[in-house]
């Protein structure tokens, strides 16, 4: 009997620590060092209200705003993935030539050949919020046409809204599409 009394406050013991004390302390360390991103890197608009989070794009189909890169699981955070079909796969050719045929058909008076890929192909969680500068640049006749700001402040917001390569070094200059949208928004 003397063991399994032993037993019971050994793992009761192992639980308080590993499933309460050590998670409280993770919390709390995150929320002192890095506040914004242990609360999900949330994004409010100008009235204060939480619209997304940094770190997961939305779709954005109103041609007044900018469009993030194809997402073949609508950006459904549930179910991060998306499908990896090989250059040989005659599924990947569809996609490719039906978001193709989107863009198109969403930007007229921009030619095909000035199509940046990032564009046409999804990431590899289908949850990117991101896009290349020359993908926000390439949207901006679209943009301008629907909203009626100067295609030059478009401009100058997507420069705003670009982000460096990480540590100077790592990734490729990107843009956050809602975080530009807001500044769209705001510019109205």
């Amino acid at each position: 009997m003397r063991i399994v009394w032993m037993t019971l406050r050994t793992t009761f013991s192992v639980a308080i620590v590993c499933c309460i004390i050590y998670n409280i302390a993770v919390w709390a360390v995150a929320q002192a060092a890095a506040p914004d991103k242990a609360n999900g890197s949330l994004i409010e608009n100008a009235e204060g209200q939480v619209v997304g989070s940094s770190l997961i794009g939305q779709s954005f189909t109103d041609p007044g705003y900018f469009h993030g890169r194809v997402s073949s699981i609508d950006y459904d955070a549930n179910g991060s993935g998306t499908p990896n079909y090989a250059p040989s796969n005659p599924e990947l050719l569809t996609r490719a030539e039906q978001s193709i045929a989107d863009w198109k058909s969403q930007n007229p008076e921009v030619p095909v050949s000035e199509l940046p890929i990032d564009l046409i192909t999804n990431s590899g969680s289908g949850l990117d919020p991101h896009i290349s500068p020359a993908s926000a640049e390439a949207q901006v006749p679209r943009v301008s046409g629907a909203t009626g700001i100067a295609a030059d402040k478009l401009k100058q917001l997507i420069a705003e809204h670009t982000q460096g390569r990480s540590l100077g070094l790592f990734g490729e200059p990107a843009v956050n599409v809602l975080e530009l949208n807001l500044a769209v928004q705001a510019a109205r």
